[in-house]
């Protein structure tokens, strides 16, 4: 779990004396994870006996002052922004919530948020509510402040007195920049004492934060069932923390539902390159968010019963070491515990052979095989087949040869395409 053990403490025994626990959602209308958030929060805060503080933010101002761009579509290269909106949609439609993606988005939601901002209290939730809505669902300009004054209105709020009010105008840049000092790099955010968790995906952590059953993975119900022959090609390479939590589960979602598991090791580093995105992504983001996304690592492994622990070398060399997996998948478990549970410096021809020959293998044929040119190519041609298909990063699975997931954390969606769900975007 993330944050410290005293304040996960200090939640359960206010849970348990009576006190109630505060859960902080930080938003803005023009992220859709944040929308589906919205759908879920108030009913979670409710059976955990918890109040509710809705924090609006200006999420292109968290962008820009951690050094991004206000809309971080713009510098995805194409295939991660293709994934981003089908991720989306495809929540929602696990979710069962209504989403309509406006042709203009992202929206300029300054306007709308400032109103938020501004409100009493009590107002935030309904009026958040009917501002989602309007831009989700009801496909509203949300940039128009016609539409504004209408929504407000019906919320009791006069917008023009509070556009015309420099001081009321100034809360959002005010809450905006205090949550930049919390250590809130995007939305949606949950906070839970000192313990941060981003993401609609992972409320089922802020459910055990708040002393809940934590729920299925991604807060989604598993499939029932899965008609047999399904297939899923498993793109993963050991310098990925991420191809490491997936290992295990993606073999148990494989053997739930019957379907073959195509192992496919790739160079990153070289998919990476020709797509064009940054060589080590984690040396890209913004300092809150490294430590987050390492936080968010251990809290996977936790939660998989995973040893983990960041290597001191970093980023790996992994191009031998993915050689030997095409010429022995049987040693891939081994690799990703030396590099990422003992850290043991993969890329080091010493190193690995004592991890194969620890392992019961024959480590100088194994690295003698991978000398062998069809062996080169091969980890050529899967990383060439993993860009054609359009991932962008590991762990990423192909479902059926349809169906792109990218991510660990998206095996609950793998599942259900295994079992027959699609969700197509216009």
């Amino acid at each position: 779990m993330q944050g410290s053990v005293a304040a996960r403490c200090l939640c359960f025994s206010a849970l348990l004396d009576g006190r109630v626990a505060t859960l902080r959602y930080f938003f803005d209308v023009v992220c859709p994870f944040a929308y589906l958030a919205s759908t879920r929060i108030e009913a979670l805060a409710a059976e955990a006996n918890a109040e509710l503080v809705w924090e609006p933010v200006l999420l292109g101002g968290l962008l820009k002052a951690l050094g991004g761009a206000a809309d971080p579509m713009e510098t995805m290269v194409p295939s991660k922004a293709r994934l981003t909106v089908l991720d989306y949609h495809r929540q929602a439609s696990l979710l069962g919530v209504a989403l309509r993606r406006p042709p203009e988005h992202p929206r300029r939601t300054v306007d709308a948020m400032r109103l938020a901002a501004a409100a009493p209290a009590e107002l935030v939730p309904p009026l958040a509510h009917a501002l989602f809505r309007a831009y989700w669902v009801e496909g509203l300009d949300v940039t128009d402040r016609a539409v504004l004054r209408r929504i407000a209105g019906g919320h009791g709020l006069d917008a023009d007195a509070v556009w015309g009010d420099p001081v009321r105008k100034e809360r959002l840049r005010q809450r905006t920049d205090a949550a930049l000092r919390e250590g809130v790099f995007g939305v949606p955010t949950f906070v839970v004492g000192d313990d941060l968790v981003w993401g609609v995906d992972r409320l089922p952590r802020v459910r055990a934060l708040l002393g809940l059953p934590r729920g299925p993975e991604g807060g989604v119900a598993p499939p029932s069932a899965a008609p047999p022959g399904g297939k899923i090609e498993w793109f993963h390479d050991f310098a990925s923390p991420f191809s490491y939590l997936s290992t295990a589960a993606v073999r148990v979602v494989a053997d739930r539902a019957g379907a073959q598991l195509v192992d496919t090791p790739i160079l990153l580093g070289a998919l990476f390159k020709e797509i064009g995105a940054p060589n080590v992504p984690l040396f890209a983001m913004s300092p809150p968010r490294q430590r987050w996304q390492v936080r968010d690592m251990q809290a996977w492994a936790e939660e998989r019963g995973l040893p983990f622990r960041f290597p001191k070398v970093f980023p790996l060399r992994t191009v031998t070491a993915l050689r030997v997996a095409l010429v022995e998948p049987a040693v891939t478990d081994a690799v990703y515990r030396a590099a990422w549970a003992d850290d043991l410096d993969i890329g080091q021809d010493e190193v690995l052979a004592s991890v194969l020959g620890e392992a019961g293998f024959d480590a100088r044929a194994l690295l003698d095989a991978t000398r062998d040119p069809a062996i080169k190519d091969r980890l050529r041609a899967n990383t060439d087949h993993a860009r054609e298909v359009g991932a962008c990063g590991v762990p990423s699975f192909l479902v059926n040869g349809a169906d792109l997931f990218w991510g660990q954390d998206r095996l609950a969606q793998v599942a259900h395409a295994l079992a027959g769900w699609h969700t197509p975007v216009s």
